[in-house]
């Protein structure tokens, strides 16, 4: 087999004065993001000015700042009118993405907003539409979609390495345990009571394809060139739960474009065996296989050997760094337009009926890594999975004893 690097991560750029930077949220996935502005701070790029946080960062966790003039508070709005950010990450619960991205694009402060960008369709246009008015640049945190793999592959597609293509299927086996829907009161909801006492609810749809393996599904359909809105003609949903939870935790996705290609995600958080995820991209004369967390991609075809490589991969807030320094001249890796179909999977799944709680006897209880924790594990999803992205099939037709046709949507 062959196996050759291709290109570096790329998080260098025009060297201008470091970019003021506020963080909203920096613990749980935040610290993600803590970390790489810690690297990107070091490189001269940006500066961190602000954390808004309900609780304040202590010094441990802001170790390698410059914490002299870092100002930390509950307040989002006063907190850009006070440090002056050019730019604002945006890592808090899904609920609030929408209602503090147009709070930044009131006051003209570009966006890195986490994924998903928003909990509905409507919400999604209705950032968007602030966004533009405003004149800002959003980024949205699709980090696969930094992958310099993924023109890899679209070249290798177009080019005919595989011949005629005939569909993307991804696959997505990962454990959570017990803790991990306790993290938060919104994890693993569906749906929670407004804040403002009024009785109505506001939607979080924290489910397995729309947060934990969003990537899968953004970089599916990334893959096959189906991203905007209106790419997508039909959605089917099979959605089931093992864990105690609202939302699901297993979950097949099969989506029709408009060109007539098709996408399915089989994905899981009650693997077995947790294992990397990745996109296949099937043709007439052979396959690639994208491990899109990795950056590899394994090409495998008709009268050829298996080609392995490994790519680089461009930071999303180096890259928005860059599109503010150059005027746009660079473009912006993930706009929010190239969500749009991403977020009409969002939409399909909180439009559907709620998860099926699978039988007591299709899934068991397991010790977590986590000392003290338990998780439970689907009994064969890691098959179901693999053999899903293989086939382009859902569970109900692979023959999942608990598996039940599923919902079809108009998109």
């Amino acid at each position: 087999m062959k196996i050759k690097s291709i290109t570096r991560t790329d998080n260098s750029g025009p060297m201008h004065e470091p970019v003021p930077v506020v963080l909203a949220g920096a613990r749980g996935h935040g610290r993600w993001h803590l970390n790489n502005l810690r690297g990107l701070a070091e490189a001269g790029r940006v500066r961190l000015v602000g954390v808004c946080e309900l609780r304040p960062l202590d010094g441990a966790e802001l170790d390698g700042f410059e914490t002299g003039d870092l100002v930390q508070s509950a307040d989002f709005g006063e907190l850009l009118d006070r440090t002056g950010a050019r730019i604002a990450i945006i890592c808090t619960p899904i609920p609030t993405h929408t209602q503090l991205a147009l709070v930044a694009a009131e006051r003209g402060v570009h966006l890195l907003l986490e994924k998903p960008p928003a909990p509905s369709y409507t919400e999604y246009e209705r950032m968007a539409a602030g966004v533009a008015a405003a004149g800002i640049a959003c980024q949205v945190g699709f980090q696969s979609l930094g992958s310099h793999a993924v023109s890899h592959v679209r070249d290798l597609v177009r080019d005919g390495a595989i011949g005629e293509p005939l569909g993307v299927g991804a696959a997505g086996a990962w454990a959570r345990d017990e803790a991990y829907y306790r993290r938060a009161p919104w994890a693993g909801r569906r749906r929670l009571p407004a804040a403002d006492g009024t009785g109505r609810t506001v939607d979080v749809v924290d489910g397995v394809l729309t947060n934990p393996l969003a990537h899968a599904v953004a970089t599916s359909l990334a893959l096959d060139g189906a991203t905007g809105g209106a790419d997508l003609t039909t959605i089917r949903t099979e959605l089931y739960r093992a864990n105690a939870i609202e939302a699901d935790d297993t979950s097949y996705v099969e989506l029709t474009t408009r060109t007539g290609s098709r996408v399915t995600v089989a994905a899981t958080l009650c693997a077995e065996r947790p294992d990397e995820p990745y996109v296949v991209v099937h043709g007439s004369r052979g396959r690639i296989t994208f491990w899109y967390k990795q950056d590899r991609v394994l090409v495998q075809r008709a009268g050829r050997g298996p080609e392995e490589s490994v790519h680089g991969r461009t930071d999303l807030l180096a890259n928005l760094v860059d599109h503010l320094a150059t005027d746009g001249e660079t473009p912006l890796l993930v706009p929010p337009a190239v969500t749009g179909a991403f977020m009409r999977v969002v939409e399909a799944i909180r439009l559907a009926p709620d998860p099926l709680a699978l039988p007591a006897d299709a899934w068991s209880e397991v010790p977590a890594d986590r000392p003290g924790t338990v998780r439970r594990v689907v009994h064969g999803a890691d098959g179901f999975v693999a053999a899903s992205a293989d086939g382009l099939t859902g569970f109900a037709g692979l023959g999942a004893s608990w598996a039940r046709p599923g919902t079809e949507v108009s998109s």
